[in-house]
């Protein structure tokens, strides 16, 4: 029986490093018998040129093993059984075994038991970032014929497979991850491409891991599992060896882990009104939330609830709000009352709020630094490739004084444009057309490079902004969501701002967009297509990079006298406390030129019989009006505000009476209806108790009734949406 533990030993046991003084005096009688040989030799000496049988196998065998042909250890079983019988049938009828003089078989070291070998004393491991020594030719091809030796006497030989058969199974059964592997590492030149902060890059030609698979797993969740390649085999472990290797159908769908990050949230409550009458939070412009629901969709599931942030739903779709009439006022609220269309015992108070749409000739230059993400987890079409595209496009809507600075960060940051004129097109285009991915992801690095360079190049009274463009974690450097914060909040106060655009999936950090981006007074986007970049960065252009105010806070005071109970739909990660909306040191969101928000209540009337909670046993809380001003008011509505540059807050304020009320729900806008509409199936996405009896189809036909004017077509692809959660949720 073989001990487990010499196994491993033997396994780990590293080739010694090579002697200079030795290699030296091969090299010289290398050379004086070369010198011998053209003199003595009238014909060619050596081997003829090609690889014997056996030699092929062996030579396959090395590549595998060094070159990462496999992707998986279920491959490596698939293929290691015919080649290992293969070899041991060739190696018997080549060397067989040595007789002695007196009839006995003559036992050689191959055919000593793993235990009983002489062991090499293991030398010190080389750093996983240094190349490993490389073993004489010897001694590697000594090892080798040992190696495959010894298995022989383990496993069956079996019929030879021809080597092209071979290759053919290797490239059918390789997966995606084995492809990707055998392509060279980009070169590291300092700027577009990450690396060793000297520039260098160290390979590593055996079994660890590469730089963006330990990324991965260093950022994996606690207790779940990581897909960073396991070593292959050591052949000489014949359990591994002889072990059933699963079916190619199995191996052709390797599963990827999903280490996407999402904020979990819950829903919210019902409140009581005599209770708990205040309503505060902050607004949301961002719209990543759709765009990852969108994706989820067409790939065939259905979302995480935790990826369904409503009011990121609903504020996805431009609507046609009044707006304010100069930009003094930088927008303008209008509140509706509605009936509710999955409760008949409810109402919806819709409160829409539309930015001032500053016009293209009054737009203020922008001094404008993108932040890329150029780690090796970028290298897939929708990531690395998809951004190089969408930021083409938003160079191509920059006016000429405009100025774009460009860096980059993977294991380190690099500067690739200074700062240049938008009027040098050509030259920020090349600049991000050689972006090139590879490394981990210094992401801290890059911040603090982005912002330096966006404070050398500042606009007073312009807009500065740095745009970041990531796939997932900040993996080098300071990690922490709340340190990033930290560094955000701490740069937003000198008048640069910080917006965040998500690419592909599998690796996003979504949560760490958001924080990063409400704390940078930015916006968060996740751009899934090429229609999506053009959205964002072309159509929205003016709303994504022209701030109008800032820290924009929403309180809603309702009157227990007309309201029992009332809920806010959406909002859960916005939301601040009471006393935050007179505080203006407490941080809120921003609104863009044109921009629009919209949020929506579900509240019960007094006396509607449609109350979830119970009336107090001894005495209810008073709210009896007597001598009470406006006491016929719905709500009272305060919004809060700051000026781009500056720090005192504003107020605007809107009573909500019968006036705001309309007879019946198809009474009310269509732009309203419609975002009803989107509410009602972001809240039924998250399987919300409010929403579980109205069906999809219902809310597709109100979305349809209501689908206006829709020049991009944004309202179409959602009614495709909701046919395909009907779909997927079983029609409910």
């Amino acid at each position: 029986m073989v001990d487990d533990n010499e196994l491993e030993r033997l396994r780990d046991i590293a080739a010694p490093a090579p002697d200079g003084e030795a290699k030296a005096r091969a090299f010289a009688a290398a050379m004086q018998a070369f010198d011998l040989d053209e003199k003595t030799s009238a014909v060619p000496q050596g081997t003829p040129a090609g690889l014997r049988l056996t030699e092929r196998a062996r030579k396959l065998w090395r590549d595998i093993m060094q070159r990462k042909l496999i992707a998986t250890p279920a491959i490596t079983a698939l293929v290691a059984l015919p080649i290992a019988g293969y070899a041991a049938f060739e190696m018997l009828k080549e060397q067989p075994p040595v007789i002695g003089d007196n009839g006995t078989v003559t036992e050689t070291l191959a055919d000593k038991p793993v235990a009983d070998r002489p062991v090499a004393q293991k030398p010190e491991q080389p750093a996983i970032n240094e190349p490993l020594a490389a073993a004489p030719a010897k001694e590697k091809k000594t090892d080798a014929d040992a190696e495959i030796r010894a298995n022989s006497q383990m496993v069956p030989a079996m019929p030879p497979k021809p080597a092209a058969e071979v290759d053919s199974l290797l490239k059918q059964e390789a997966a995606p991850e084995a492809k990707r592997a055998l392509q060279p590492a980009p070169a590291e030149s300092g700027q577009l491409a990450a690396g060793g902060k000297d520039g260098s890059s160290s390979s590593v030609s055996m079994t660890p891991p590469s730089v963006d698979e330990a990324e991965r797993a260093d950022k994996a969740p606690a207790g779940a599992a990581t897909t960073v390649p396991q070593s292959p085999p050591a052949m000489a472990d014949s359990k591994l060896m002889v072990q059933p290797a699963p079916m190619p159908s199995d191996l052709m769908q390797p599963q990827e882990e999903n280490r996407d990050r999402v904020e979990t949230f819950k829903t919210n409550p019902v409140h009581e009104t005599a209770q708990d009458p205040v309503s505060t939070f902050s607004i949301d412009v961002d719209t990543a939330s759709y765009s990852f629901v969108r994706r989820s969709l067409k790939e065939g599931a259905l979302p995480d609830p935790d990826t369904v942030r409503v009011e990121e739903m609903i504020n996805y779709f431009p609507y046609d709000w009044k707006g304010p009439d100069s930009a003094s006022t930088p927008f303008n609220s209008t509140v509706t009352v509605m009936p509710t269309p999955w409760n008949e015992h409810t109402k919806l108070m819709h409160v829409a709020i539309k930015g001032f749409d500053v016009k293209p000739g009054e737009q203020p230059k922008a001094n404008l630094v993108f932040l890329i993400d150029v780690s090796g987890s970028m290298d897939e079409p929708d990531k690395l490739p998809l951004l190089k595209s969408a930021f083409r496009l938003l160079v191509s809507k920059l006016k000429p004084d405009d100025t774009v600075s460009i860096v980059t960060y993977a294991g380190n940051a690099g500067t690739v444009l200074m700062p240049t004129k938008a009027a040098e097109k050509q030259k920020i285009l090349a600049a991000i057309d050689n972006l090139a991915p590879g490394g981990s992801t210094a992401g801290e690095e890059g911040i603090r490079e982005a912002y330096r360079l966006a404070q050398q190049s500042f606009v007073k009274d312009g807009v500065n902004r740095v745009m970041l463009a990531t796939d997932g974690d900040f993996n080098v450097g300071q990690t922490d969501d709340d340190d990033l914060k930290q560094l955000i909040e701490k740069e937003r106060k000198t008048g640069v701002f910080l917006s965040v655009f998500g690419f592909g999936r599998g690796n996003l950090n979504d949560q760490m967009m958001q924080t990063i981006a409400q704390n940078g007074n930015g916006t968060a986007a996740y751009i899934d297509t090429l229609a999506e970049a053009e959205k964002v960065l072309v159509e929205d252009a003016s709303s994504t990079l022209f701030t109008i105010a800032k820290d924009v806070k929403i309180q809603v005071e309702f009157n227990p006298a007309k309201v029992s109970e009332y809920r806010l739909v959406g909002y859960e990660t916005r939301a601040l406390k009471r006393e935050d909306f007179n505080n203006d040191r407490v941080d809120a969101g921003d609104i863009g030129s044109g921009h629009s928000v919209t949020a929506v209540y579900e509240i019960t009337p007094k006396g509607s019989g449609g109350e979830q909670v119970d009336p107090l046993r001894y005495g209810q809380a008073k709210v009896d009006n007597g001598g009470v001003a406006n006491a016929g008011e719905y709500a009272f509505v305060k919004i809060r505000y700051k000026l781009p540059d500056e720090n005192v807050s504003k107020l605007i304020t809107t009573p909500v009476t019968a006036a705001n009320e309309v007879s019946s729900f198809d009474a009310a806008g269509a732009d309203q209806r419609f975002s009803v509409a989107v509410a009602a199936f972001g809240q039924k996405l998250r399987d919300e108790d409010q929403t579980a009896n109205f069906s999809y189809d219902r809310i597709a036909e109100i979305a349809n009734a209501a689908r206006g004017a829709d020049p991009f077509g944004y309202r179409a692809e959602f009614l495709s949406l909701v046919r395909l959660a009907s779909s997927l949720d079983g029609n409910k």
